[in-house]
């Protein structure tokens, strides 16, 4: 394994085809500027939120990082936290959420996306709001040999 992994290793089991119950979990949000969809700052910014999470001996549960799509130039982030984070904008997020896990590249979200949608409608669930969830950066799915990717919509 690479000295350089910045990602922890995602273990998909728990979020496949589940439904969790989410009470006023703990997220900082951020936005990313995006062209058409594609992140620019994305690196940036998960680096000043991991920075301002180190800075209060906090930690990100799971790894957990929710992406949502606003538009074709903005993305907001939500980094799961253990506890209120100084300077950053804490939010937090309450509901039951269905999840999905995918592998594969990138240029497939279309498609599962497609599949997340079809699987909500036959589990009779209405997807209220969608994000998404790039469980490591490139360089660590390289490394790890799979990009595992998460669909999580709320639905309730």
């Amino acid at each position: 394994m690479n000295k350089e992994i910045c990602c922890p290793k995602f273990e998909p089991a728990p979020w496949d085809n589940t439904t969790h119950k989410w009470t006023d979990k703990k997220f900082i949000r951020d936005k990313v500027f995006s062209i058409f969809y594609m992140p620019i700052n994305f690196g940036k910014v998960m680096k000043k939120l991991d920075k301002l999470v180190k800075k209060a001996n906090g930690t990100i549960p799971n790894g957990l990082g929710l992406s949502d799509h606003t538009s074709k130039w903005n993305m907001n982030v939500y980094l799961a936290v253990d506890k209120e984070i100084p300077e950053a904008e804490n939010v937090t997020l309450s509901g039951e959420f269905f999840s999905k896990v995918y592998e594969g590249p990138y240029k497939d979200t279309p498609k599962w996306c497609k599949d997340f949608e079809a699987l909500a409608k036959s589990k009779n669930l209405s997807i209220k709001k969608q994000f998404m969830w790039y469980t490591t950066c490139p360089k660590c799915a390289k490394e790890y040999g799979k990009n595992y990717v998460v669909i999580i919509g709320k639905t309730d």
